[in-house]
Parts: C-alpha cells; structure tokens; sequence
C-alpha cells in the first residue's frame, strides 16, 4: 500500500504538530513539473540553494543568488503544490543582519508565494530568526554540515565527532528553537547526537544524513532518482534514472541515424489532420 499524505494544504502549524508523530517526508524541487510528481507523497517541498549544484553545475551553493532562488520558487508554485513550500535564503542574502534577512526573505516570500524559508546557522542566527518570527516570517532552521560555509569549515564533514562538537550543536539547536524556528534541518550529524537533540527539542527536526529517529527526513530528490554516478553515503538509490535515460537517449539517436524514427503513425501527412491553433482570450 503507497502512503499517500492528507490532501488538505499543509502549512506551518501541521508541520510544526507532527513532532514526535508520522515522519515529516521531504523532498527538493526547482521545477513544476517535479513538483507536480512529488506532491502526493511528500508534506514538504522544499525549493533548496542545492539547485546551484543539481541544476547549474556550480560546485558549491555558493554561487547561488536571489534571484535564482525566486525563479526556481515561482516556478514550484506553479504547481500549487499541497505539500509546504519552503525555499533556501541564499548565501550572502541574510548574515549581515536581520534587516537584510528580512529584506531578503520578504522579497522570497512576496514574488514566490512559498510558504516559508530557510537558513542555516545555529546560536550566531538565533537573533535573526527571532527577528523575522516576530514580524511574520515563517523560518525553518539548519544546522549541523551547513554547506554554504563550508569554504569556512574545510569542506563537508560530519559534525559531532568530538565532545566540543555535541555541545555546540546542542546549543544551536535550543538557540533554534527558542528563537521561534517551526522546525530544524539536521545534516550530517553523528547518528547518537541527532537522536539526542530530536528528544531535546521542541519543534521538529528533519534529517539528511543524520539518524532514522529524527522527526522526519529530506532529501536531494535527483539524488534518490539515481541521477549521479556519485552520491553521499547517506543517500539511498531508489531508482537508476541515469542509465535509464542514457539507454533511451541512445535508443533514439541510433533510430534517428536508421531512419526508423518518426514512423507514418508518428508523422503529419495530407491534408487529413490539422493541429488546432491556441484561441488567443480577447483584451478588455
């Protein structure tokens, strides 16, 4: 039996109340037709700065603007998804201060229409995320491997292999919380330490690359689809889309060259078919 989720809209109080309940299932999207595709199944869709990388090759997310996210956000919204649609506040468009986060996350908000943002940063962000609490704007928090500072930190690494490491990832995830954060994303965190902060914390916490226990789980939705030859350990194949995309593009291109594509059903002939012109609506 699929488990299909609820049809009504989820938003942040639905979210924020299945702590502790069913696991919160989470997936990337940057298109409409993927959002399309996910919404069935997932409570949240989340428009990631990971598009930086899945979608235009950069080989981090730092390189990610505003516009870029509100661009991939519009287009998720199209879809009308049910699912909460939050999207990634980039790098450099937030930690000056929480006047220019919430500059940049009214303006995500205003020309998306998503649901709620997110941004990463534990106890250094607790202010801002109180700031843009208080004046409406829904956050979602991420701590742990945070992948716009990882020119700061060495690269991407687990956190919490060292006692130093737990207790300020602890920190981070109270600072979170009490600063007003409807729920946290855990990435790459020692399996023990994330299990120890989902019972820690009030609000919901959403793995990736961290422990089966968290409140829910998210991830890179191409990743799962196996469209890399490479992924993280903690990613889990569900299909093999790559080759199977590399053996239908080939099988084309080879009936292209034979000339066995397009065949009489697959082409327009005489008179007998006509293709319909779009009726253009009149201006008033």
């Amino acid at each position: 039996m699929s488990a299909i989720r609820p049809s009504r809209k989820r938003n942040v109080a639905t979210i924020r109340n299945q702590k502790g309940g069913e696991p919160i299932v989470c997936l990337t999207a940057y298109t409409a037709m993927m959002a399309e595709i996910l919404d069935s199944s997932v409570d949240v869709l989340l428009v990631g700065d990971s598009l930086g990388t899945v979608l235009h090759g950069h080989e981090t997310t730092i390189p990610v603007t505003i516009d870029d996210m509100i661009y991939h956000g519009r287009s998720v919204a199209r879809a009308n998804p049910k699912a909460l649609l939050v999207v990634d506040v980039p790098f450099g468009s937030y930690e000056a201060g929480p006047e220019q986060a919430y500059a940049t996350t009214a303006r995500i908000l205003k020309e998306t229409g998503a649901d709620a943002v997110k941004l990463e940063g534990g106890v250094a962000q607790a202010p801002t995320i109180e700031f843009l609490v208080n004046r409406g704007v829904p956050v979602m928090g991420h701590i742990g491997l945070r992948p716009q500072a990882v020119r700061a930190t060495g690269g991407y690494r687990i956190v919490g292999k060292t006692e130093e490491e737990c207790t300020n990832l602890k920190e981070d995830a109270d600072a979170v919380t009490k600063a007003g954060a409807f729920a946290v994303v855990l990435e790459g965190v020692v399996e023990a330490l994330a299990a120890e902060i989902t019972k820690q914390i009030d609000i919901p916490t959403i793995g990736i690359g961290a422990s089966p226990h968290c409140d829910g789980q998210i991830l890179v939705t191409e990743d799962l689809l196996g469209m890399f030859e490479k992924t993280p350990k903690f990613v889990r194949k569900f299909a093999d889309l790559r080759n199977e995309i590399s053996t239908a593009v080939e099988q084309y291109a080879n009936e292209v060259r034979e000339r066995t594509f397009p065949t009489e059903a697959e082409t327009y002939s005489g008179n007998k078919t006509t293709i319909p012109l779009p009726i253009k609506k009149a201006q008033r």
